[in-house]
């Protein structure tokens, strides 16, 4: 915490610190995981944005493709969390061929289609 006159700030670090815990705690580890999966949702849905937009396809020109309506597209957009299935339906009716997942460590990739 820093103190400049009467106010008193304080780092991004020192918030989630008093706010959700300390690090390596479950409730920090929790919002960590959580904080990681929405960026990865996040950026699949940019993914297929950018696809959709390079192929000159509208949301619902997308959706009618896979069987969902133009909202769904939307909010997979958008970042919403999505199924396996699902990405593979909209990956497959973008042209993408084969995808892969690197879990790295043992696991290693892992080919989704």
């Amino acid at each position: 915490m820093k103190e400049i006159g009467d106010m008193k700030l304080y780092t991004f670090e020192e918030v989630l610190d008093e706010h959700i815990g300390k690090p390596g705690t479950e409730e920090r580890d929790s919002f960590e995981k959580s904080v990681e999966e929405s960026v990865q949702a996040y950026k699949l849905g940019e993914a297929i944005r950018k696809a959709r937009i390079e192929q000159h396809l509208t949301q619902s020109q997308l959706g009618e493709r896979i069987g969902v309506k133009k909202a769904q597209i939307s909010r997979l957009e958008r970042g919403n969390i999505m199924s396996l299935l699902t990405m593979g339906k909209i990956f497959r009716a973008l042209g993408v061929k084969t995808a892969s997942v690197d879990f790295g460590g043992n696991i290693g990739k892992i080919a989704l289609w």
